[in-house]
């Protein structure tokens, strides 16, 4: 294993050199394995190794960490060989904040070293077919709370969670994703970016602790055609929000398909200095939920992203397959990547 200053230098070093490529979804890969409450729970044949909760368990993804990890491994080494450079933890849930609604909060940390542990196997796994150096991005998700807007329209004051809190919630999962040997921190899916500046607050914490500062990529979300995130802000001011992080990365992924995302995309990559990431949904749900854009015509419009120069990295979020990551590395490969100013 190459040491932190060494990974982070061949990181750079080859998003100067081409376009990576980043996985796609999670959710729809676990949905289509068609899991039980017992497999959830580690009662089917897993691992029921976790803290005891009276919760029902079936739609937390993130434990499936810990009772069923082949499968999770399985899911991100799939992802490798379809040309993935960097790969996701599980992980996007993995907050006390977030676990509570499940009775989970003590399995925080072994979530997230554990979730770093298993992508590490599955990218190790896929290095050793083909020699291609992949990277582990710890995700850090938003929770299901925001510091910066009232859950309550009789109470535009109240806050369902403060600054404090979430730093305290997102430090503890940082300590875990560091532990289990995480490359990248990923704070993704930003709509209140109050949330992430708790959450950059914490890593900044945490790589002090630890002697180990990591690459941060930093991704938000615009929520509808006004172009802002959730919490009000324009791609303008997301970046002015978060420069002083000095990311890795800087784009934005989710809420939107590629043709809507990429005005936004635009307009970010055009004030930035650092590398620029963008990983849309595939198109957007149908009255089922369900995604219905092909890899073929999602990679289609990523590689425009590619052409006209906004981006280093690509990826897929919700919907994304395999299927879809190769199809995007495939149409993205004979293009420069962004020169960053």
């Amino acid at each position: 294993m190459l040491d932190i200053q060494t990974r982070n230098a061949a990181l750079t070093a080859l998003a100067r050199d081409r376009i990576l490529i980043l996985d796609g979804a999670m959710g729809t890969q676990i949905q289509a394995l068609g899991l039980s409450e017992e497999d959830y729970a580690g009662q089917s044949g897993g691992c029921a190794c976790h803290p005891a909760s009276e919760h029902p368990q079936k739609g937390n993804n993130d434990l499936l960490i810990l009772t069923q990890p082949q499968a999770i491994e399985d899911i991100h080494f799939a992802y490798a060989m379809a040309g993935a450079d960097i790969v996701e933890t599980n992980t996007f849930s993995s907050t006390t904040i977030a676990q509570a609604d499940y009775g989970m909060e003590a399995a925080v940390h072994e979530l997230n070293a554990q979730g770093a542990r298993l992508a590490r196997r599955a990218l190790d796994r896929a290095t050793a077919i083909d020699g291609r150096p992949r990277f582990v991005a710890g995700a850090i998700g938003p929770t299901n709370r925001t510091a910066s807007l009232s859950p309550d329209v009789n109470d535009p004051g109240y806050r369902a969670v403060t600054f404090d809190d979430l730093r305290l919630a997102y430090g503890q999962q940082v300590r875990g994703l560091v532990a289990g040997g995480a490359d990248i921190i990923l704070i993704e899916t930003i709509f209140d970016t109050l949330n992430a500046k708790a959450a950059i607050f914490a890593c900044f914490e945490v790589f002090a602790e630890t002697a180990r500062r990591l690459p941060l990529m930093i991704s938000g979300t615009i929520t509808d055609a006004s172009g802002r995130t959730l919490s009000g802000q324009t791609p303008t001011a997301f970046w002015y929000s978060v420069a002083h992080a000095r990311p890795f990365t800087v784009g934005l992924n989710c809420a939107l398909g590629a043709s809507a995302m990429r005005p936004h995309l635009a307009e970010l990559a055009g004030v930035s200095n650092t590398f620029t990431c963008a990983y849309p949904n595939a198109g957007l749900p149908n009255a089922f939920g369900q995604y219905d854009e092909s890899p073929d015509a999602t990679a289609a419009q990523v590689a425009e992203f590619a052409r006209d120069g906004l981006v280093n990295v690509v990826g897929g979020c919700c919907g994304t397959t395999p299927e879809h990551i190769r199809a995007i590395a495939d149409a993205v490969a004979g293009h420069t990547p962004r020169s960053v100013p």
